[in-house]
């Protein structure tokens, strides 16, 4: 006989994202997202003690699932404009596959949570969007600003992009990730 075990933690965090991508925080309470889940609410205390410690464990979760699959695609020997291009574009297609995971990180974008949960996963190892940015021969290129400037000027505009739904060439896409290159980088 075979035991399918269910990880009850990774089902109340996807229904935090969808329901959070949905109807937002405030419309979000640990009660709902445990009905989403298909589990007491209590069972989702067990995992976690507060909405606010789901929010950042559901966020740094999508945010390293967005790190795997943008890295994945890229040559580690093309130049540092090349490499910012295929993860920008390796950022569209993850979340195109799942738009209700941009909704969500639009959503933290556009809250109180957002310097918390963006300190927690800038402060994570496993973070690979994070390493990929600070690679020696890109890091330098970037213009002296704050973390958040720049992720709102390089990558933001991907997130909402598909948060929003709309569709666009490859054309359009490598066009977009070429301005967003340059917003990011000394002249």
């Amino acid at each position: 006989m075979t035991s399918t075990r269910v990880d009850r933690a990774a089902l109340v965090r996807r229904a935090l994202v969808e329901l959070v991508a949905e109807r937002g925080f405030r419309g979000t309470s640990m009660g709902a997202v445990a009905e989403r889940a298909g589990v007491a609410t209590g069972t989702a205390y067990v995992h976690y003690a507060s909405k606010d410690e789901l929010i950042i464990a559901a966020y740094r979760e999508v945010k390293l699932d967005l790190g795997r699959a943008a890295v994945a695609g890229v040559d580690p020997s093309a130049d540092p404009e090349q490499r910012f291009r295929t993860l920008w574009n390796g950022i569209h297609t993850h979340l195109a596959a799942d738009p209700v995971r941009a909704r969500f990180l639009v959503q933290i974008d556009a809250s109180p949570y957002a310097t918390e949960a963006h300190a927690a996963a800038a402060g994570d190892p496993d973070d690979e969007l994070m390493a990929a940015g600070g690679a020696p021969d890109m890091a330098p290129l970037l213009v002296d600003l704050p973390l958040e400037v720049l992720y709102d000027l390089g990558i933001a505009p991907v997130v909402r992009l598909v948060a929003a739904g709309h569709q666009v060439t490859a054309r359009e896409l490598d066009q977009m990730a070429h301005a967003c290159w340059r917003a990011v980088t000394r002249p």
